[in-house]
């Protein structure tokens, strides 16, 4: 057997795994001990057919968690031994449901030889059947039915309807897939943008100076005060693009908040991400620009560290808040972007919360109201 590489993110797999755990275990444990039940006339029956259906039922718990691989041999094995003991020992007819629950979800792991391993599976479960009529052969057509026909049709509608799932989460892995292609070409973009930026900030400017530098070598000999005052434009000018370079380094350049909760929805709408922004106010013109830097490096966090389906942006008089479910871990992973923009914040007199809880991821960057502040207006919101 060869383990299948299903590429989902944990915080899928892990959503899978409790909508399986909670949708499909307990009607699993429910047909164990019911057949168990039926079948177990005495209590050395129950120690003999006991062990297909715990097969059955670790098999299937291991196969939610995505870690059937490493159990589904010796759950095949266990299971495949408890049907023969259920036809010749304890005559159980429904000892076959570990072999064909365990065989069904292991074939999921078959990569090679997919047709002959279910050829196979079908095969064992009607042939152990038949073994009854070696202790029972008064009543054959009763066997051939109740040992050989039901067992095997019932291991062939599992093993169809397994296939089947197969299938749906076949389409779940290529939406994951694409989903993670899309958020990564939107921090491509993103890296394009800044590199555009970056250009025209330093491209112009490069290119003057190169001018200038060869001007000032003309008049180095035969006028030097023009020389010298050329190179002290050049030295402000270089002075001036340095700073610049820091200040779209680190994001502080002047930005438009409306403009960057436009970008942010055009980004998480190309991953796959709904967005939901809600205005409870109009944002204090004079916090505006930082909030918007605070918008934009939780943007880009959420695009490379989190699995989000949802972001909630929420403006106020006093600040903004962005609020995703794409937390993958216990703990905040560090975020120096954010670290860096605290600084700035707290140094204008607000507060940056960076918290986690539930799944959830909350980036909050809050100000005190401006004195005489007007009553907020109707809220609004826009829901993509």
């Amino acid at each position: 057997m060869t383990a299948r590489s299903p590429r989902f993110t944990e915080s899928t797999q892990g959503r899978l795994r409790r909508l399986n755990l909670a949708t499909s275990l307990p009607p699993v444990v429910i047909a164990a001990v019911v057949l168990l039940y039926t079948d177990a006339r005495t209590w050395w029956h129950l120690v003999v057919l006991a062990p297909g259906a715990v097969a059955a039922v670790v098999a299937f718990e291991r196969w939610t968690a995505n870690d059937l691989a490493r159990f589904a041999l010796p759950c095949l094995l266990v299971a495949g031994v408890v049907w023969p003991l259920g036809v010749l020992v304890t005559g159980s007819p429904n000892a076959y449901w570990g072999v064909c629950a365990v065989g069904s979800l292991a074939l999921r792991e078959v990569r090679r030889y997919r047709a002959r391993a279910v050829a196979g599976l079908f095969t064992y479960v009607a042939a152990v059947g038949a073994a009854r009529l070696l202790v029972q052969r008064d009543d054959i057509g009763h066997v051939l039915v109740t040992y050989v026909l039901i067992p095997t049709a019932l291991t062939v509608v599992v093993t169809v309807l397994t296939m089947v799932g197969e299938r749906f989460y076949d389409l779940i892995r290529e939406l994951e897939q694409t989903r993670e292609r899309e958020a990564e070409l939107a921090v491509v973009r993103e890296r394009v943008r800044f590199a555009s930026d970056l250009h025209d900030i330093q491209g112009h400017t490069l290119h003057v100076v190169k001018l200038k530098i060869a001007l000032a070598q003309r008049l180095l000999l035969r006028d030097t005060a023009r020389a010298e005052k050329e190179l002290r434009e050049t030295y402000a000018l270089v002075s001036d693009t340095i700073a610049q370079t820091k200040e779209l380094a680190y994001a502080q350049r002047r930005l438009n908040l409306t403009a960057e909760i436009e970008n942010a929805k055009n980004l998480f709408e190309a991953a796959g991400i709904r967005v939901r922004v809600t205005r409870e106010a109009e944002v204090d013109a004079r916090v505006s620009e930082l909030l918007g830097q605070v918008l934009r490096e939780t943007t880009t966090n959420i695009l490379r560290h989190a699995q989000a389906t949802q972001v909630q942006i929420t403006l106020s008089d006093s600040g903004i808040t962005i609020v995703n479910d794409g937390a993958s871990a216990d703990t905040p992973p560090q975020l120096r972007g954010l670290s860096a923009l605290r600084q700035r914040v707290a140094g204008d007199g607000g507060e940056l919360m960076v918290e986690q809880h539930e799944g959830r991821f909350r980036t909050a960057a809050t100000f005190p109201p401006a004195r005489g502040a007007a009553a907020p207006p109707a809220l609004k919101e826009d829901d993509r």
